[in-house]
Order: C-alpha cells, then structure tokens, then sequence
C-alpha cells in the first residue's frame, strides 16, 4: 500500500518533471522564472500548515476516545475494562481510573497551533491589503 500511495506518484511526479525540463532545455528555451514569493504568501502557506498540522494532532487525540464501546477506550489504551470516568473532544480528555489517557503533549500542541494558524491568517490578509 505504500508503494501505491507514495512511491509511485512521487516517481511520477519526478519523472514529469524531468521531461518537462528536457523539452524546456532542447526547445532552446530560457528557463522558467519562479514567481516572486511575498511575505503575504509565506504568510499564508504557514497558516495552511498550521491548519492542517492541527487537523492531525486533533484527529491523533481523538483516536483516544470511545467511539463504539466505550469500556473498551479504557481496555486498550489502560488495561482496564469499564467504562471511562470522563471524556470529551475539546480539549481532548479520556479519563479512566482517575488517570489521563490522552499524552501530555496534544492540548499545548493544539493551542499552539491553532494561535499560529489565526495570527498567520491575521497577517497575510493584513500584508495582502496594506498599501505600499
């Protein structure tokens, strides 16, 4: 699976690439000016990350709660069969036995990022606009 999901598109990817350089290179063609890259667009590009990094951390912490059964969050990620004390999405939380399942870590990671995601949006609108 990973062969199909990474490996080959990535080959593909090189390969077009490669021949697009070579037709670019045999044509007698200057090569290809990259577009100036503004401080609105590294702006941007660091609030999509931040979004989609937080989208991943949020998704890793839910895969700690109870979705069908709950006695079993607590059997797999504690060792203990009954149902948890408390749980819930935001901040992610799964209590069991009065212990936190959750990893130390992914609230603060949350926060984190969820404040670069809003101030990098902030600041490429504001870049975007502002006069000159």
């Amino acid at each position: 699976m990973v062969i199909l999901a990474v490996v080959l598109p990535t080959w593909a990817g090189i390969t077009y690439v490669g021949l697009v350089r070579a037709r670019r290179e045999n044509a007698g063609l200057p090569p290809q000016r990259r577009p100036r890259r503004t401080p609105a667009k590294k702006a941007a590009w660091v609030a999509a990350l931040a979004f989609v990094a937080g989208g991943a951390l949020h998704l890793y912490g839910l895969s700690y709660m109870p979705v069908l059964q709950p006695e079993d969050a607590c059997w797999f990620n504690a060792g203990y069969m009954n149902d948890p004390d408390s749980s819930s999405a935001l901040p992610v939380s799964l209590v069991c036995a009065g212990e936190e399942i959750v990893p130390w870590w992914v609230n603060p990671g949350l926060l984190v990022l969820a404040v670069t995601a809003v101030s990098a949006t902030v600041a490429a609108v504001v870049l975007r606009f502002r006069r000159r």
